[in-house]
């Protein structure tokens, strides 16, 4: 086992990682008032086995708070709290980078603190309901739309939080660019009606997300920023359009020309959604040169196929990761996973479902 090239190191912009298996973005509400605790620190120090482990959503700023108890990056006390993760992490051989996640539309006042507000790029209401702790389920809040101040507001806390970021410890940052929240929302016509020079056109509607990359990339290095994608996606009310592939293939190309260390590329099939086309993991792959890190529902013998097929980099695990802390390490001995997967706790706020999980035992079963 030990000898596939998914165990070998490799280089991700100016991150140097033990193998090519990522731990995936995972939302887990363990945040109290939006602030790392020490379960957290515990919780991602049990996983310091993944060559790269890429945080839950962070939020950049008060605004994209829009689930209940997900951390942000905008505040003194998330920064030192961090801290504490990314010295255990490190201290535990790993390496990692901070997903940044602002959710826009998709969220309700409720989670929201005093004083913000829910935002989109236009005033489109999100189908779907969203867990408040305070109200239980409620429908999706209507956002307001960004004015052109707040655009630009916008783009400036993505770029404080990814200074933020460093100075908390991490070893780069990833833009939430998938999954339906604030980046997304500007990709598509669907949630993006403006008529300024953020709206209209591909070029337009990819605006956003390239000056936010730009930004992030120019404040703390483009060696130290990614981007995830989910391209044919429809999480969070995003309807398939017409111009998703040229969407994609200018995305892929600027990306390219920023020279970012990543970009990670999301397959949600494996969970009931609609199928990533492989033809655009390839234009993706064709455009963008620097390193491609692939996700969705993979098992170890296709993340190997993969990557030897030069589709991909590394490859994110996502599920596998919550009930088995030691993941890498069952991989490389062949060892069986487990399959005791508690998800109505995937969203709790306590340690049961979180912590918790044991390492390999001989009486597991269930094999990746």
């Amino acid at each position: 086992m030990e000898s596939l090239k998914i165990f070998t190191p490799a280089t991700v912009g100016a991150i140097e990682v033990k193998n090519r298996i990522v731990m995936s973005p995972m939302t887990r509400c363990r945040a109290i008032g939006n602030v790392p605790n020490d379960l957290v620190v515990n919780y991602y120090t049990q996983r310091a086995g993944a060559g790269l482990i890429i945080t839950e959503g962070t939020s950049p700023s008060p605004n994209g708070l829009g689930y209940a108890r997900i951390p942000g990056i905008f505040s003194e006390a998330q920064v030192a709290a961090w801290k504490k993760v990314t010295d255990a992490v490190h201290a535990a051989g790993g390496k990692m980078v901070l997903q940044l996640m602002h959710s826009g539309r998709i969220g309700h006042p409720a989670n929201l603190p005093e004083g913000a507000k829910l935002v989109g790029p236009s005033a489109i209401k999100a189908a779907g309901q969203m867990w408040t702790d305070s109200l239980q389920m409620q429908d999706m809040g209507t956002p307001e739309a960004l004015s052109a101040d707040e655009v630009q507001s916008t783009k400036q806390e993505y770029i404080t939080a990814a200074k933020n970021a460093i100075a908390a410890g991490f070893d780069g940052v990833e833009l939430h660019g998938a999954n339906g929240y604030l980046p997304e929302q500007f990709l598509s016509p669907h949630s993006n009606v403006r008529t300024d020079e953020y709206g209209g056109s591909v070029e337009n509607r990819a605006r956003f997300v390239l000056e936010v990359v730009a930004g992030i990339a120019e404040a703390i290095g483009a060696d130290r920023t990614g981007i995830r994608l989910s391209p044919y996606g429809v999480a969070s009310d995003m309807p398939h359009y017409p111009e998703i592939d040229a969407t994609y293939a200018y995305l892929a190309g600027e990306l390219n020309r920023i020279g970012i260390a990543y970009v990670h590329v999301v397959d949600h099939s494996a969970l009931g959604a609609p199928a990533v086309p492989l033809a655009i993991k390839q234009t993706i792959r064709e455009k963008f040169k620097h390193t491609m890190i692939l996700a969705g529902g993979y098992t170890l013998q296709r993340a190997e196929a993969d990557l030897e097929s030069g589709l991909g980099d590394l490859v994110a695990f996502g599920r596998p990761f919550i009930n088995n802390p030691d993941l890498v390490s069952r991989l490389q001995h062949g060892q069986a996973l487990s399959a005791d997967l508690k998800m109505d706790l995937f969203y709790a706020a306590g340690e049961e479902g979180y912590v918790d999980y044991p390492v390999f035992e001989e009486s597991e079963v269930e094999s990746l």
